[in-house]
């Protein structure tokens, strides 16, 4: 599909008949061409619906602002739906916040230089000097904020001018809690590669509280960051079995090859509005 001339529509709503029926005849008589339907119903006596567009815009009879506008007029005034419109072009800016490991972040770099991820990298935040170089080889500006207690409000006000132009974070291994004044301020998803397959083992040094549980296996779990430490909303998780041999560097080089794959996968997911949120759980199309 030509990403140029793709749209996507995502709703959520209480389920009742006719709402696919409105939708797509909504869509066809106004010149668009759907290519790709996704749905689900938790009840469908009463229960929330979810559905997931990819259609094709350039036959519309009208423009894309004057669609949007009688979409919501028509169709969604009629059924109280919660809905976005959005384009594949241009793709969403991010802006990459790390620590000291590197592993999660060189993933999404070198996948995006490889065009595998649908989105714009703007910049890298950084606690710590050390990955200046090798992200700007990458040709991406690199901001080193220095973040302490002692400073920071005064630190999170310089990242949020850094990143004032994006359209969503993704902490890739940085190793710092965001308050809840910065998420507010911000306004925007951000996204967390958490090292364990949440709920378990939230916080801190999973893989040690792993190997002092003595799991048979480890994961890695990709989800938006809230007030709530470790417990917003998952997008994305994966696991792989382990036993009492491995030791906790080993758990911790086998858990770095499940984590890049889980953010690379949920950012990819978020890039392409794939991802529904409801309450604190997502449908992911």
């Amino acid at each position: 599909m030509d990403l140029e001339t793709t749209a996507r529509l995502l709703i959520k709503c209480r389920d009742e008949a006719g709402i696919v029926a409105a939708v797509t005849s909504f869509l066809h008589h106004h010149g668009a061409n759907i290519t790709a339907l996704d749905q689900h119903t938790t009840d469908p006596f009463g229960g929330m619906f979810f559905m997931r567009l990819e259609f094709q815009t350039p036959h519309l009879i009208i423009t894309k602002d004057a669609l949007e506008d009688a979409f919501g007029k028509v169709v969604a005034q009629r059924f109280d739906m919660d809905w976005t419109m959005s384009y594949a072009t241009p793709p969403k800016r991010a802006a990459l916040f790390v620590s000291g490991h590197d592993h999660c972040l060189m993933e999404l770099l070198w996948r995006w230089t490889r065009d595998e991820l649908p989105m714009d990298v703007a910049a890298v935040v950084s606690n710590h000097p050390v990955l200046k170089e090798a992200v700007e080889h990458f040709g991406v500006p690199y901001h080193y904020v220095p973040l302490s207690k002692e400073n920071k409000a005064e630190a999170e006000d310089a990242i949020l001018d850094i990143i004032k132009d994006t359209d969503f974070v993704v902490l890739a291994r940085y190793m710092q809690i965001l308050s809840a004044d910065f998420l507010g301020r911000y306004g925007k998803p951000v996204i967390n590669i958490h090292h364990s397959f949440l709920p378990a083992f939230v916080g801190a040094d999973p893989y040690r509280q792993a190997r002092e549980r003595g799991v048979k296996i480890i994961g890695a779990t990709a989800h938006y960051v809230t007030e709530e430490l470790d417990g917003g909303p998952i997008i994305e998780q994966d696991v792989s079995r382990v036993s009492h041999r491995q030791d906790i560097a080993q758990l911790r080089e086998l858990g770095r090859d499940i984590e890049r794959r889980v953010l690379a996968r949920a950012v990819t997911w978020h890039c392409q509005d794939r991802v529904l949120l409801h309450d604190n759980k997502t449908v992911v199309f």
